[in-house]
């Protein structure tokens, strides 16, 4: 008997009703032969667009070469990333891992190692994973309550309150430059600088989560940069190899190095084709594209009311957004939903201004 795919997988997703087959650029292409321009690029993942050359060629020439080799080696790939790395960031030691929830893990416990001490503080409204501990500092109780209990001495706190929740015994502060699943809602410059500040008065580690944010999705490398707040450390991942799995930590060669052998792994950490394909990505991260997501974000901005930060944006329509992302789906236009009545579009940031322009005319449209 033939069973459909969907009846083979856990219902984890509320999947559209459409199966892609190819891609190209800012263009998905479905089972029946429609196209689609993408402003969800996988959801801020398909950095450089779909089958973009760079990566493309570089994944391709090292899957000629070598797959995987464990991390009881090194690869060239692998030390490759970190030094891109460690140059963007002005100075950073990397652990890489597949994902940024796995990003998110390995900051928690590099922090409560370095410190040795057990307090976190977090967001509400902030969204850093789905594993235990990634869940555990994220400040949604809807996402949280049918897991508990989780890991225990986590603070959360609004802004205002940040200062009254640092002490003496906390770990870390972790913060988004921008909160993506909690509405795409940049932080406020001052509330940047003030957890700097309090991370330094208290002895505590500044970590920024930038799984979304980072690799020029905000019109720099990292969103950090536009504000002027270097953290400790930093997670990426989603858009660093441009759709092949891959998340790193960063830690900032000021700040204590914590791990040491034993303490942390990734068996498929730092494989050589995601590294090869990151390596790509951050080189195609240049000046000139840094300027042009700042463009098309401007673009996107005549829309009306769009909040965010370079190409992370948030459409907000004052009515619940599901519906308008399906009639968009039926016109061949593919955008997210940042809660209950907000669009995200998180297009790839090489889309041109014409099909920019495009998928403006296409949303007011469908919103209107």
């Amino acid at each position: 008997m033939t069973v459909a795919t969907s009846a083979r997988l856990l219902p984890t997703y509320a999947r559209l009703g459409v199966t892609f087959v190819e891609g190209d650029g800012a263009w998905l292409v479905d089972a029946n032969g429609k196209r689609y321009l993408d402003l969800v690029a996988g959801i801020a993942v398909v950095a450089l667009g779909h089958r973009h050359p760079a990566p493309m060629a570089a994944a391709h020439a090292q899957l000629d070469r070598l797959w995987h080799v464990s991390n009881l080696y090194s690869t060239e790939p692998m030390e490759a990333l970190a030094g891109r790395l460690s140059d963007r960031f002005g100075g950073a030691r990397a652990f890489f891992c597949n994902s940024g929830t796995e990003a998110v893990e390995a900051a928690l416990k590099w922090a409560r190692k370095a410190t040795g001490r057990k307090e976190l503080v977090a967001l509400e409204g902030s969204f850093h994973g789905r594993t235990m501990g990634a869940l555990s500092v994220t400040g949604q109780p809807a996402k949280r309550a049918p897991f508990e209990p989780l890991v225990p001495h986590v603070r959360f706190v609004t802004p205002e309150t940040l200062a009254d929740a640092v002490t003496d015994e906390t770990a870390a502060i972790l913060l988004e430059p921008v909160q993506g699943e909690g509405g795409v809602r940049p932080l406020e410059a001052d509330t940047l600088t003030l957890a700097r500040a309090l991370a330094d008065d208290h002895g505590a580690l500044l970590v920024f989560d930038e799984v979304q944010t980072g690799v020029g999705r905000c019109g720099a490398f990292f969103a950090w940069e536009r504000f002027g707040v270097r953290p400790d450390a930093v997670t990426l991942a989603k858009g660093l190899a441009n759709g092949l799995p891959i998340g790193v930590l960063l830690v900032s060669d000021d700040a204590p190095t914590g791990l040491e052998p034993g303490d942390h792994a990734s068996t498929f950490g730092g494989n050589p084709v995601s590294c090869a394909a990151a390596c790509a990505v951050v080189d195609a991260v240049d000046a000139g594209l840094l300027a042009h997501v700042r463009e098309i974000s401007n673009r996107f901005a005549r829309l009306g009311a769009v909040r965010g930060l370079g190409l992370l944006l948030a459409l907000e329509l004052g009515r619940p957004a599901g519906p308008v992302v399906e009639a968009a789906l039926e016109r061949g236009l593919l955008v997210g939903t940042a809660g209950e009545t907000a669009l995200r579009l998180t297009p790839p940031l090489t889309i041109t201004a014409a099909e920019t322009d495009a998928a403006i005319d296409l949303l007011r449209e469908v919103i209107a």
